[in-house]
């Protein structure tokens, strides 16, 4: 029996010793910042979403500058099938070259320009939007990591604890006063500790294999090596942040300029009710010898005469797109509201969460296990209450990391919901 104990024991060692070698010292831990950076550059949702911008940025020139011209050669000639019979056969025989333009009615391109602008702008809303979502799906992944780590050396720390419950229970059964199921207790709560070791390295793997994803890189590359969970301070108040908000969160802006560019269509509507133009410049070379070259000049209307079938319909068309529009923006305003409120009460109770866990929880749970352990050391206590007692250390510390975790990755959504940079606010104070 004893020997059993001991070999699990040797393989609880030899695991942590592992999970302390796929999890470096922080001196060699990878920087957030660098792996924002590299993300920023390298994933391939921001650099199409950049190419995007980069294509709308095109567009203004394009629709806002006049067709382009039609240039025409004509001949006629009479008695003869012939092209370029010559004026010997006719005095109706000719020669001539022009140009045709199209003009659209005054304002139109200008109008078809800006609202190709307020395209570009929500792409570049949009752009900012998705480095944003990347950034805070990479923060959350790389919080994790830092937390599988912590909760690794948790592991670590409380395995040490537990063999001094095995070693009790088993002085305890060897004495005779304890019981063989107290040792054997024991030596189950050390295989379910394997267990969560083995649990733990598989949320590492996740977790390694979404930042990998993020950064665009192969799979079977190094993994990353997290630094400590930090302890970002928000000093704002809600107001603060919603203000921030409200000018800064790409998607409540991509969806005000889509209603700016909603009321342009509107403008573009009412301007097709006017009629488009079309001059064409013609000269014309009949005999040289015997007559003058004519010239002419030939302005052409476009008359909307089906305005109950097309221009009402677009004006009709437009003018439900702008509020639909401005339905969006108003449910994108309270999404980002809600959002922001969730992740501010988050931190919020989390503050008072870890100050009670630092104030009360930890110190009373360890303070409670030795005591027990000496209880139990002495036949005082019976061995489930120290079992509980242990399990209660090694849930509050799990805990504690897992709320730090959740409050870091509530100030990573603040961030990409308000634009404020709050760890590089905290760091500079």
């Amino acid at each position: 029996m004893r020997a059993s104990c001991v070999l699990l024991s040797l393989v609880l060692l030899a695991s942590l010793a592992a999970s302390a070698q796929q999890m470096p010292a922080n001196e060699s831990a990878t920087a957030l910042s660098d792996l924002l950076a590299e993300a920023d550059q390298n994933n391939p949702q921001i650099n199409a979403a950049r190419l995007s911008w980069e294509a709308a940025k095109q567009v203004p020139s394009q629709v806002s500058t006049l067709p382009d011209p039609q240039f025409l050669a004509q001949h006629v000639s009479v008695g003869s099938p012939r092209p370029f019979a010559g004026y010997t056969n006719s005095d109706f025989a000719y020669f001539g070259l022009g140009v045709s333009q199209d003009i659209p009615y005054p304002g139109k391109l200008r109008l078809r320009g800006d609202m190709a602008r307020r395209d570009a702008d929500v792409a570049q809303e949009k752009y900012e939007s998705v480095r944003r979502a990347v950034a805070v799906d990479l923060k959350g992944a790389y919080f994790r990591l830092a937390y599988l780590a912590q909760t690794l050396r948790i592991l670590e720390s409380d395995g040490q604890l537990l063999e001094q419950v095995e070693k009790a229970a088993d002085a305890r059964y060897r004495s005779g006063m304890g019981t063989q199921q107290d040792l054997l207790q024991a030596q189950l709560e050390q295989t379910k500790l394997l267990r969560e070791i083995a649990m733990h390295h598989l949320e590492v793997a996740k977790a390694q294999a979404q930042v990998k994803q993020l950064l665009n890189r192969p799979q079977s590359s190094p993994d990353i090596r997290p630094a400590d969970l930090p302890n970002t301070s928000l000093t704002q108040s809600f107001e603060d942040l919603v203000a921030a908000a409200t000018n800064r969160n790409p998607d409540v802006s991509g969806a005000q300029r889509m209603i700016e560019r909603q009321k342009l269509q509107i403008e573009l509507a009412k301007k097709d009710f006017d009629p488009d133009f079309n001059i064409q410049y013609l000269w014309q070379r009949t005999d040289p010898t015997r007559y003058r070259a004519y010239y002419m000049l030939t302005v052409g209307v476009t008359v909307p005469i089906y305005r109950s079938r097309k221009q009402r319909p677009e004006l009709a068309q437009a003018q439900a797109e702008l509020a639909r529009s401005q339905s969006e923006a108003a449910s994108q305003t309270q999404q980002v509201a809600f959002q922001l409120r969730t992740a501010f009460d988050t931190v919020q109770k989390s503050d008072e969460i870890l100050k009670i866990y630092n104030d009360g929880l930890l110190p009373q749970t360890r303070t409670e296990f030795q005591s027990g352990l000496a209880a139990y050391q002495n036949g005082r206590q019976e061995f489930q209450s120290l079992f509980t007692s242990f399990r209660e250390v090694l849930n509050t510390d799990e805990e504690y990391w897992q709320t730090v975790a959740d409050r870091e990755t509530a100030i990573a959504q603040i961030e990409q919901l308000t634009g404020l940079s709050l760890r590089q606010e905290a760091s500079a104070q």
